[in-house]
């Protein structure tokens, strides 16, 4: 029988324009809700590690354990590797990994995390299942996404809305939901958990620098990413439409009035001793 895999598409592709978003993520703003879980001896999966900023994090947390950083993408981990090194990190690793099938024994981490994963896998209750498969009874399973049919900005901007409109359209034919901040609690219910303390947390933009730095990022990514490529090959968006929706990014970064909020769900889940 064949081990089940990965059937979505990575929406957003590793472009500068998104790594210029991944590599600002640390524990502290993306972690927030588990870091008070951690023990300095802990034993940490990481799964969609990216660029392994928050891996490190963890990894700097955990002196005497140990934090083993996965992503789908191979790409990526030199990377990843290569920010772990930069800080003389040495109880930190990184591999491939499907979060669908796990190359792990059962019962082997103290903490399974995943930051902005399961909104982009085909089957985030299977993942969910995984998750607790390979976590140690008493452990802890954390996960965080975002929701984006609940993020919100001032003022007004028809362009911002197509952009929503548009990418929850070209996330959902990925095989992804982008609007997975408020399922979380319902998948982990799916997955057989029973221990599950739901929160949120945000992101908000709202200074000059913390406008042109969102703007800037998104106007890039509408045009020039893997997003860009999959939304007009799978006819969602023309290339002149995503120049519109990309200059709408850039006016709303000028507005001294300008407001962008993220929300984030949270689930912190405890497996069954």
């Amino acid at each position: 029988m064949s081990k089940p895999r990965e059937t979505a598409v990575y929406t957003h592709g590793h472009h500068e324009s998104v790594l210029r978003s991944h590599t600002w993520r640390t524990a502290a703003n993306s972690a927030a809700y588990l870091l008070g879980s951690l023990k300095p001896h802990m034993k940490i999966l990481d799964i969609g590690c990216g660029p392994g900023t928050i891996t490190a994090d963890l990894a700097a947390l955990v002196p005497e354990g140990h934090v083993t950083g996965v992503d789908h993408a191979p790409g990526i981990l030199d990377q990843a590797r290569a920010t772990a090194a930069g800080r003389q990190l040495t109880n930190v690793d990184f591999a491939v990994a499907d979060v669908h099938a796990l190359d792990f024994p059962d019962d082997t981490f103290c903490v399974v995390h995943a930051h902005q994963v399961l909104q982009h896998v085909g089957d985030p209750v299977r993942a969910l299942r995984e998750m607790r498969r390979v976590t140690r009874p008493g452990g802890f399973i954390a996960v965080r996404d975002s929701d984006y049919a609940a993020m919100t900005w001032y003022p007004a901007s028809k362009g911002l809305d197509d952009w929503l409109d548009l990418y929850r359209r070209v996330a959902r034919a990925n095989g992804g939901e982008p609007d997975a901040g408020r399922r979380l609690k319902s998948w982990a219910l799916r997955a057989g958990l029973t221990d599950i303390t739901a929160s949120s947390g945000t992101w908000t933009y709202s200074t000059a620098e913390e406008r042109e730095w969102w703007s800037g990022l998104w106007a890039d990514r509408t045009v020039a990413s893997a997003y860009a490529q999959r939304a007009t090959e799978g006819g969602h968006a023309t290339a002149e439409g995503l120049r519109a929706v990309s200059e709408a990014w850039r006016d709303w970064g000028k507005k001294d009035d300008g407001w962008f909020c993220v929300l984030h769900g949270e689930i912190l889940c405890r497996k069954e001793a």
